[in-house]
């Protein structure tokens, strides 16, 4: 698309944004909200419309040229992902629940449920190439020197038992003797034809031609019948037309666009930092004399006044309160007027008489009292990004909405735009040191004209108080201050703590959408969750505060996440597609990884000490805990003792509290048998716990036909994907992936011409692993129901039966009496 047509596209969502800020940031504030599902259901609809916004804007943003523009539309990007956050945020404390159904929001606002995919912006990694590329360079270098990269292994000589040493031995002897029986039966009919020495008779030869026109007939009318059908089914839209299978010229020379559109961002923006470095340089030397006369006549200006109307002279505001910026900002001579008139009404007012202070007490207890009644309700939490995005918005309706810009045709940057911003700065740079020659100048003045007592004590009483500011807290001893990164990281490749997360997205990990919550939970009935569900649950919780800086620090803050589920539905895939979407480095302190590493108490110290600076450095970071049920056993098993798996509890939770806004840090937890650790201790450490279900049969159908395709396998008719994922109920997407793996085979997908897939050659092996059952399942989620948001659900759940209750037995006394 053109520029113009993005140009619009970001009108279009600015309009939309526009309109939703005026509902949650009306003139007055709304009434508190007694229904709690009313409630839920305006909190959804929010979230709904700002994830479509929140698509158009990244869409806009990755294909605007111009510089300026991208700014401002980052700016808006970051807010509305950051209130996205927020509305989740407030959906689970109002919900109980990590997972939300919204069907019937999409069914009134006529969406599908793509619509409710949370994208992941591109400039996550797209801005970061440059720094993400010495990144790996250097881990690789350091995997190179360690000699931990993955090397061909050398021929040798494998260890086998003596049973499958013979298995092999009669496997080859058997298929040798097949060959030789293949290969004289093969001779024995061609000398049986060569003894054939009769004439065919007319019958046999008719007989023949017939049995040939037979075979030939059926052949091309089941040929010509398929052809029809496949036709049939491309008009009635139930399968694809071949031409269609293949990319278009208009999909190809889209993507050369937006190559192309990459290329004119990356010289847009290069053009635009050179600019802005000599407009700067320009101003500075052009107009930097007269910004700070006019400064210092101001400033002297303000000193009479002030002396005029206070009779003495004011003291300086410090540096730490902005300068002399503050001046002009709140305390020129007109509002010192308005201050002193308004001290003198408040000392007259302070001393009310005995019926004055009843009334006004009685009033205020009247007001307190409305606030209560007020209050009884659900109210929307204050939000963090809605006054940034009211800024940013307020800056589009000035500057672009309406812009001309029939003369930058090219969408390069606009210098008098630049000149108003860098004007700003220079001033605040004048402005440090015309403060520091102003401060002079006022004690000079003092001293020349005001030679009060009271100046000495006064000045001694500033000292004081900074003395008392300038008190600073203890800091944490850094333990390898004098060591450099690139040798930490070393020490942590060695040691197998820091590693290379696997080349894996956040889309590879399928599955359908879950299409009767809503009305599995009008009905009282729990659902579980849908492998689309907790993909989404990971892109809010994970990746995106991960990857903007800006969203981490305003977002509610998320330290540690817990994945829990049954081995084989992904959660370590789901560790990998973070770290691989936001750029962020994987260290691993599982139990089993750090045995026998760093042992002591210093050392176990000085570990922790060097995960958490390195990844403090490398920001964004994520450390992954495997097992983590073993940190916190009830009872350690016998044969694990010697591994230690508990030596991280104590002080692991102390590294996790020193965590704070400004580090993208997020520590991600994976185990497969919570029931074994201490329930108490395990939430206490991780604030969301994800339960990660096995796949329902939408969701093995999706599974099944991609992984098929992935491997190379053919998907046809003869492969019938409804009854493979119906009777694979039970099997994680591990489980269907071994499966996979051993059907499909290079020799397999060689013969697939011939002898198209079917769903029995998947049953056999599938028969040969043990399915999740549902006892494990309901074990599962009767223990996340002891989870703190567990309890609270089954507490707001009993709630309204009892609130219900008593409404019946009314019902029931009516119906009596009548």
């Amino acid at each position: 698309m053109s520029q113009r047509r993005y140009n619009e596209l970001w009108a279009d969502a600015q309009l939309a944004l526009s309109c939703l800020l005026t509902e949650e940031l009306p003139a007055e504030p709304p009434r508190p909200e007694k229904d709690r599902v009313v409630f839920f259901q305006r909190l959804a609809m929010l979230y709904v419309r700002y994830i479509q916004i929140f698509r158009q804007l990244e869409e806009i943003y990755d294909q605007v040229v111009h510089p300026q523009k991208r700014r401002v539309i980052r700016a808006i990007l970051d807010g509305v992902i950051g209130r996205v956050l927020e509305l989740k945020n407030e959906m689970v404390e109002k919900e109980f629940s990590e997972y939300h159904y919204m069907d019937d929001i999409l069914h009134d606002l006529k969406l599908t449920p793509e619509a409710l995919e949370i994208p992941i912006p591109r400039y996550f990694i797209s801005e970061r190439g440059k720094e993400l590329q010495k990144r790996t360079t250097m881990l690789t270098d350091i995997l190179k020197m360690v000699e931990v990269t993955e090397s061909p292994e050398p021929l040798m000589a494998k260890d086998m038992s003596q049973e499958k040493a013979i298995k092999i031995i009669q496997v080859a002897e058997r298929a040798r003797q097949g060959r030789l029986r293949a290969k004289l039966n093969e001779e024995s009919r061609n000398m049986n034809r060569m003894y054939r020495t009769k004439d065919p008779g007319t019958e046999a030869i008719e007989s023949a031609t017939v049995c040939i026109q037979k075979v030939w007939r059926g052949f091309m009318q089941r040929k010509r019948t398929k052809i029809v059908r496949e036709e049939e089914m491309i008009f009635l839209g139930m399968a694809m037309d071949p031409k269609f299978q293949a990319p278009s010229p208009a999909e190809v020379a889209a993507l050369s666009s937006e190559a192309c559109t990459k290329i004119k961002q990356e010289e847009h923006c290069e053009d635009y930092q050179k600019s802005l470095v000599s407009v700067t340089n320009q101003l500075r030397d052009v107009e930097g004399d007269d910004i700070s006369k006019t400064m210092k006549e101001q400033i002297r200006q303000w000193f009479i006044e002030c002396r005029d109307t206070t009779g003495s002279f004011p003291d300086y505001p410090d540096e730490e309160d902005g300068g002399s910026a503050l001046i002009f900002a709140e305390k020129n001579p007109k509002q010192l007027l308005e201050e002193i008139a308004a001290k003198e009404e408040e000392d007259s007012n302070n001393k009310p008489k005995g019926k004055e202070e009843k009334k006004e007490k009685g009033k205020k207890e009247k007001g307190k009292d409305d606030e209560e009644e007020e209050e009884a309700g659900l109210k929307m939490l204050p939000s963090a990004f809605l006054p940034d995005l009211e800024m940013e918005n307020k800056i589009f309706e000035d500057f672009w909405k309406n812009r001309n810009e029939t003369r930058n045709f090219s969408q390069r940057h606009e210098v008098e735009l630049i000149k108003e911003e860098r004007r700003k700065i220079i001033e605040a740079e004048i402005r440090v040191k015309v403060d520091e020659q102003m401060r002079q100048e006022l004690a000079e003045w003092k001293l020349a004209v005001d030679k009060d007592k009271g100046g000495k004590t006064k000045a001694n009483a500033k000292k004081k108080k900074g003395s008392k500011s300038g008190k600073k807290k203890k800091k944490e001893k850094d333990l390898t201050a004098d060591r450099t990164l690139e040798s930490l990281c070393q020490e942590l490749v060695e040691e197998g703590l820091l590693k290379q997360a696997n080349d894996v997205r956040l889309h590879d990990y399928m599955g359908d959408y879950s299409y009767l919550g809503t009305t599995l939970r009008q009905n009282d009935i729990e659902p579980m969750p849908s492998l689309s569900d907790v993909r989404q649950v990971l892109s809010l919780y994970a990746v995106l505060p991960l990857g903007s800086q800006y969203v981490h620090e305003k977002a509610p803050l998320i330290k540690a996440i817990l994945l829990a589920g049954p081995e084989g539905v992904g959660k370590k895939m789901l560790i990998h597609a973070i770290c691989q979407e936001t750029g962020a480095n994987l260290f691993d302190l599982s139990p089993l990884n750090t045995a026998g590493k760093y042992p002591g108490k210093s050392g176990l110290a000085m570990m922790l000490h060097m995960v958490f600076k390195v990844a403090r450095l490398l920001q964004p970071s994520v450390i992954w805990i495997e097992d983590a049920e073993k940190m916190f056993y009830k009872k350690v098993p016998k044969e694990e003792k010697e591994l230690d798996p508990k030596r991280l509890k104590k002080d692991l939770p102390k590294s996790l509290k020193l965590i704070k806004g400004e580090d993208r840090v997020l520590i991600v937890g994976t185990t497969k048998d919570p029931l074994s650790a201490d329930i108490k201790s395990l939430c206490k450490m991780y604030s969301k716990i994800i339960l990660i279900p096995r796949p329902d049969y939408g969701s093995r159908y999706i599974l099944w036909n991609q992984l098929i395709r992935k491997r190379g396998g053919d998907v046809t008719r003869s492969l019938d994907l409804g009854s493979l994922a119906k009777i694979s109920d039970g099997y994680t997407p591990g489980h269907m992936v071994q499966v996979i793996q051993s059907i499909i085979t290079k020799r397999r997908i060689l013969q697939q011409a011939n002898r198209p897939l079917t769903a029995a050659e998947f049953v056999a092996p599938l028969a040969k692993i043990d399915p999740v059952f549902q006892e494990e399942e309901e074990a599962l989620k009767n223990w996340y129901a002891k989870t703190p948001l567990g309890k609270k659900r089954i507490k707001a759940a009993t709630g309204k039966e009892e609130e219900e209750a008593p409404v019946k037995g009314k019902d029931a006394k009516k119906k009596g009496k009548k």
